[in-house]
């Protein structure tokens, strides 16, 4: 049975955004094994951890402060991000998944 961990900062996703999640981990993990029949038995775990046990660089984790900070180590993606983002659908708005 295929069994995937999701390891999340708490609150940074609404309970529809991980179940949306799951699905598309789960459509993943079905195209990788090749049938169909696999997703019945795809295992998808959502865990949220506090933010006070996180750390970005051996620095506690200050949302999007902390990885504009770690981002800062990188010219081009930061150079991508317009402005200072303050929360995750403002970093995301800045920049996009490109596909």
């Amino acid at each position: 049975m295929p069994f995937v961990n999701v390891k999340l900062v708490d609150g940074v996703f609404t309970p529809e955004e991980k179940h949306a999640m799951a699905k598309e981990l789960t459509d993943v993990m079905v195209k990788f094994e090749g049938s169909e029949a696999f997703r019945e038995v795809v295992w998808v775990l959502i865990e949220e951890l506090h933010t006070d046990g996180w750390h970005i660089g051996g620095r506690p984790f200050e949302g999007p402060k902390s990885l504009m900070t770690t981002l800062g180590q990188s010219k081009s993606i930061v150079e991508m991000i317009d402005g200072h983002p303050t929360t995750r659908e403002a970093l995301a708005a800045a920049a996009p998944v490109r596909g």
